[in-house]
């Protein structure tokens, strides 16, 4: 069974899945959402969770520097409860503080343009975040 791993934004979620060892992360796609319109893309997320028969969800809880939780963190907290109720999957809050900078420095050290790296970024967190949860396992 696969882990799915998630960057949830207010306009996009990025979505990473694990391997099905669970020793490795890849990032898979980035969904367009619409937080003010209440669209999160569960239909998507559903679809992926059935056709990769995932376990069990990691998503980004953005955390300020500080350990406090503001509101980017809560809009995770009300996705992770979200994802469970819909999906009957365990949900995981992942401390995911400075992943979208790691992220953003990777694609700046491989020469990605701007233009690519706006397009890849979300999907490229998640995948920093799945990643980071594995590691912590293994």
């Amino acid at each position: 069974m696969r882990i799915i791993g998630l960057d949830v934004g207010s306009k996009t979620v990025g979505v990473a899945l694990s391997d099905e060892l669970g020793w490795t992360a890849q990032g898979l796609k980035t969904l367009k959402i619409d937080e003010e319109k209440n669209e999160f893309g569960f239909d998507e997320l559903g679809k992926i969770i059935k056709e990769y028969q995932v376990s069990k969800a990691v998503i980004g809880l953005p955390k300020n520097m500080n350990g406090t939780i503001g509101p980017r963190g809560e809009a995770s907290q009300r996705f992770a409860a979200e994802m469970e109720e819909r999906f009957s999957i365990p949900a995981v809050l992942w401390d995911e503080r400075l992943t979208t900078m790691q992220a953003e420095r990777v694609l700046l050290e491989a020469d990605v343009s701007r233009k690519k790296r706006k397009k890849v970024i979300d999907k490229m967190a998640a995948m920093m975040i799945l990643q980071n949860y594995l590691d912590s396992k293994n």
